[in-house]
């Protein structure tokens, strides 16, 4: 009996070691893949910027980007995809597209290369998502195994444009479904992170890191920064509503694709001559270094940053929103925290970590970033920034796959859709939570009804 039980012991050990071993192996190769291929989309983005403001006549050929956009994902049969899939395909251990991968890729730096208003993390996790899952398919993963290699390559592709395998890792592993923790994904995404993050530096990718003052925590500045934070949750929701709302605008007054996309690069050309310079064109990276810096583009910044990616975004263009959040954070944070008395610089970097946490239905991955990004000093007042714009931001999200597990201001688990209150594309009268009164489900199974039969809307498949 005792040698039957000591090999049992000794299988089970071997299993250990087996299992380890291979996702080591499969996650080592997701990040040198992602790491190789990322440092070619962050090169790709980077000079198209760069080259976009040495010759300004770029930006009117915005609209022919967009046809060009349109037409290749109609050919590709990819109309309609985004990052929102992604996280489909994780919560449904379902394959991904390959097809996906080079078509965001030029997507994403066409819109860039002629003025779009856009990021590229979006376009990261699509990326990632797509080689990770393609990778999962060939070493033959089971489905439910396929989502954490589709979520090891969101995090390997994540960290190497940006260069935080901590966050990265953190961040796909608890935004997809937010009250939970995928602890089985959190070695391979970490290996992957990691991985793809030293080939980027090693192929010159700079990483997303900046000097700040941080001033000593005081029990009377965290009270300010209490202030800030609630408004940056204010700030996110208004962010994501009018996301929304723009995308809706869109859905109703253009049913034609191609008009759609040439009609809104029309808008950001007449905003831009408007505006008169092209601080809210492309990603945005640099106005992002000047205000955490000290310096700040005005009161309007936030706002107009706000509709310039809103306006691109929602016409089709392809892009990320969470590099234009950081943007919009800290233009709302070096502007108004001076109003609190806490330094602009300071306030910027405190109002990007409040706002990716209130945008994306974070609290630690926040907290990552802002230790990664700004160093380990103050991590009090960035966590603390963290948790009030995550609780202040409501049940609105840039994401609208996610599903909210539990209450942010009650100790009773929901079962909700990030902004099912306000969009009905992917979601079922069924899963709507306990805290939803069935006037508000009446309402809901309404709205869903009408949108199936105008057609602008696509049910979620369970």
């Amino acid at each position: 009996m005792k040698q039957n039980q000591r090999y049992t012991q000794t299988e089970y050990v071997k299993q250990y070691v087996k299992l380890i071993l291979r996702w080591s192996l499969i996650a080592i190769v997701i990040g040198i893949i992602c790491g190789i291929v990322g440092a070619l989309f962050y090169n790709g983005v980077l000079y198209a910027n760069i080259f976009r403001k040495k010759h300004d006549w770029l930006l009117y050929l915005l609209p022919f980007a967009g046809i060009i956009i349109v037409y290749m994902y109609r050919k590709l049969g990819l109309e309609g995809k985004g990052t929102d899939d992604i996280i489909d395909s994780v919560h449904d251990s379902a394959p991904v597209r390959t097809r996906l991968v080079p078509a965001i890729f030029v997507a994403t730096v066409l819109t860039h290369l002629c003025g779009g208003s856009a990021g590229k993390e979006g376009a990261a996790l699509q990326l990632g998502g797509g080689i990770g899952n393609l990778i999962g398919r060939k070493s033959r993963l089971r489905a439910e195994n396929l989502r954490i290699a589709t979520m090891a390559g969101m995090a390997a592709f994540f960290a190497a444009i940006f260069g935080t395998p901590l966050a990265a890792t953190v961040f796909v592993v608890m935004f997809i479904k937010v009250g939970h923790l995928y602890q089985m994904a959190v070695f391979p995404c970490f290996m992957s992170s990691y991985t793809a993050y030293w080939i980027a530096t090693k192929l010159g990718v700079v990483s997303f890191c900046f000097h700040i003052n941080i001033p000593a925590t005081t029990p009377y500045l965290m009270l300010k920064i209490l202030v800030l934070a609630s408004l940056c949750g204010l700030v996110s929701t208004l962010m994501c509503n009018s996301y929304r709302l723009i995308h809706a605008m869109y859905d109703e007054l253009f049913n034609n694709a191609y008009i759609r996309v040439v009609t809104g690069a029309i808008i950001i050309i007449i905003l831009s001559l408007f505006v008169g310079k092209d601080t809210y064109n492309g990603a945005g990276g640099e106005t992002i270094a000047a205000m955490l810096s000290g310096s700040n583009e005005g009161y309007f910044a936030f706002i107009l940053k706000i509709l310039f990616t809103a306006i691109t975004l929602g016409a089709g263009f392809k892009g990320g929103e969470i590099l234009p959040l950081f943007f919009i954070g800290s233009s709302f944070g070096a502007v108004f925290a001076p109003l609190l008395g806490i330094p602009s610089s300071f306030g910027a970097a405190l109002a990007m970590v409040a706002l990716f946490g209130g945008a994306t239905n974070t609290m630690i991955a926040p907290i990552c970033l802002a230790i990664e990004c700004f160093g380990g000093g103050g991590v009090q007042m960035f966590a603390i920034a963290s948790f009030m714009g995550y609780l202040c931001s409501g049940y609105n999200g840039l994401y609208s796959s996610q599903k909210i597990l539990y209450s942010k201001l009650q100790a009773k688990p929901i079962e909700m859709w990030t902004n099912q209150n306000q969009m009905v594309r992917r979601h079922e009268p069924e899963a709507i939570g306990r805290l939803v009164s069935q006037k508000s489900k009446r309402a809901y199974r309404k709205m869903l009804s009408a949108a199936k039969k105008n057609k602008h809307i696509k049910r979620r498949k369970k």
